[in-house]
């Protein structure tokens, strides 16, 4: 299965979740009005990877862990979003659930998380 349709997968396994293109790309939003995050195939680069909403520091923080995995994207990384690499060796799609989650829990409304939370 190739780095897209993991990702598609983790997203539309959170609870109202839809998909659908926006600037060309997948992306996914909670009742299909916020979007919490989005495919990049070698949109602004020559990467693949997605950007996300994430809390407050963790880009920050994963970027300087981890900068072969981690960046900061365009237009909305100014706003705390992250951005993942998919294209290099030792993806951990643990950690990506972790991070997809993390990112459906800014946007999501708190019934949203609640129903999340008792999964």
């Amino acid at each position: 299965m190739d780095g897209l349709e993991r990702l598609r997968g983790i997203c539309l396994s959170l609870p109202e979740t839809t998909e659908r293109l926006s600037h060309g790309e997948p992306t996914w939003f909670v009742r299909d009005k916020k979007t919490f995050v989005m495919f990049a195939d070698q949109h602004h680069d020559d990467r693949t990877g997605f950007w996300c909403a994430a809390p407050e520091g963790a880009q920050e923080a994963l970027i300087a862990a981890d900068p072969e995995h981690f960046f900061r994207p365009p237009y909305v990384g100014h706003r705390g979003w992250l951005g993942v690499y998919l294209d290099v060796d030792g993806v951990d799609w643990d950690q990506l659930e972790d991070i997809v989650e993390d990112a459906y829990r800014q946007v999501a409304p708190k019934i949203l998380i609640a129903r999340l939370d008792q999964d």
